[in-house]
This record gives structure tokens, sequence and C-alpha cells, in this order.
């Protein structure tokens, strides 16, 4: 095909698990040069085929200056994986209003904005977890609870003062069963994984000692993260779906990552062969 493609990744890459270079690997088998280029670095965009967000794990501290980067791209007429609109749409946790709205069970979510100490001592009488509106790698998300001492609720008053945050309550089966996520490219299922988190952690990121192992889709993962996928009526090159058990019983959605998912190829063999056979796919359809 010999079309070049950028990756968008993040200056400091520290101590990310990024996996990518399976993907680039796939790519150059089939003649697709990809380069990774950090995303407000601000290079010529014309000289790429094609730019698809991967590992811009920076993005949710600088969200304006991201979508116009990535506005830019659009407007030159280079295709963008995923869309400008369906990245802004999902760049707020907002967006599980709508999908509930659509009938997609999410994990129970609390809004609101600002949080006065009277406000945050009221929270602490709730096993919940609190993050930001806009967020990523669990960044500015605390777990409540009545053992908090002064100096945590100093800090996390200061995290959410005049500041839009969600709450939902703390999902134990994430340290029991664990989290699961499957990924799906043009609207395919590829593969799936679960998540669980380090001893005395809630969080599933690697990041944080996070445990990912590569799993069997069970029927039921398959049916209850398809079901997410339809009720978006639009296909995105790529996708994430966060599933938790519920206290009912139930399998519900965490999240929907969408704008710069790990895709973590490395726990399945075929991982990066779906991934680059979709951004085929989706290269010849533009």
């Amino acid at each position: 095909m010999n079309r070049k493609i950028a990756f968008l990744t993040l200056a400091k890459r520290g101590d990310y698990v990024i996996d990518d270079a399976l993907a680039i690997a796939e790519c150059a088998a089939r003649g697709l040069h990809v380069d990774e280029v950090v995303w407000n670095s601000g290079p010529d965009w014309r000289q790429w085929d094609a730019v698809i967000v991967r590992t811009t794990w920076d993005y949710q501290n600088h969200l304006g200056a991201f979508l116009g980067v990535l506005g830019d791209i659009e407007a030159r007429g280079i295709p963008l994986g995923n869309s400008l609109s369906l990245i802004e749409w999902n760049s707020r946790k907002t967006y599980l209003k709508d999908l509930e709205a659509r009938g997609v069970k999410i994990v129970p979510t609390q809004w609101g904005r600002g949080l006065t100490e009277a406000h945050l001592k009221n929270l602490l009488a709730l096993e919940a977890v609190i993050k930001p509106i806009v967020s990523a790698n669990a960044q500015d998300t605390f777990r409540l609870g009545p053992s908090l001492s002064t100096a945590q609720l100093s800090q996390i008053g200061n995290a959410f003062h005049d500041r839009e945050w969600m709450l939902q309550p703390f999902v134990k089966s994430i340290s029991t069963e664990s989290e699961y996520s499957v990924f799906y490219f043009q609207g395919t299922r590829s593969h799936a994984i679960q998540k669980q988190p380090a001893l005395g952690d809630f969080r599933v990121q690697e990041e944080h000692g996070g445990r990912i192992t590569g799993i069997a889709m069970s029927d039921e993962l398959c049916v209850t993260a398809d079901a997410v996928m339809h009720s978006l009526g639009k296909t995105p090159l790529q996708a994430r779906v966060d599933l938790v058990r519920l206290d009912s019983g139930e399998l519900a959605l965490m999240e929907l990552e969408m704008i710069e998912p790990s895709l973590y190829f490395r726990t399945h063999e075929n991982a990066a062969r779906h991934f680059v056979a979709a951004v085929e796919t989706w290269l010849k359809s533009g």
C-alpha cells in the first residue's frame, strides 16, 4: 500500500507500558510506514496520509490544545482515527449519560462540580470513587471512605475545588473478579483482557501495579460489550469497552475509551494483526 501513517504519542513516555511496536512491525510487513509523532510537536501534518491517536496519555492536561491539533489535522483533509467529533464527545465522561439514555447499563454515577468541606465530609460516609470529568490514567482518582486522613481530605478538596467530578460506588468485584476490557477495531471484536489491581489498591492500570492478562471472551462478555458498541451508531477505528460486575451480578460499563486506548497487543497473538487489518480497511474506505 506504501502509505505513511502517524501514530500520535506523548513527549514524556516515562514508565508507561507501550506495545505499539507490535502494530508498527505488522504495518511494515504490509507496506505501511509508521512514524510515532508527539501530538503537540507542531509538524507539517501533510507529510502523512493518515493520523491515528495512540498514546497521547497527557491530553487530559491540555484538552483545548489537543482538540485544536486534531481539528487542524481534519481541516487539512487528513483521515483521523478516531474522528474529531467522536473524540470530543468521548473526552468528557458525561458521555456515560448519553449511553445510559440509550439503554446501556453503566456503573451508577453522581455528577457535580466543586467540593465544599461539608460536602466532602458527607461523601466520606460512602464507599465510593471520585474522579474528574476529564481524566486519564487514574489521575486525580481517589477512593473515599471514613479512614481517610486529614491530609488526604485536603488533597481531594483541593483537586476538586471548582472542578467537575463524577462519583461512583466502589465496585468490590474489581478486587476479586477484576475489570474486563473488550477491544473493537472497525466495529469488529478483536480480543479481551482482565485487569486486576495490586493488593491493597483499586486502580487497574499497569503504572499503578495492575496485572493484565489476556482471556477468552465469554458469551456474557461479548453480548454486553456488543450492546455498548451498537449504541454508538458510528463505527470507530479503535475502541475499548471496560466492564465490571456490580453487586447485583450484572456486568456494567465502567468506561468506553475511544481517544487513546491502551490496546494490549501483547496479550493476544493476533491482536496487532486485527488492528492493522482494520487500519487497512479504514484507509481504503477513506
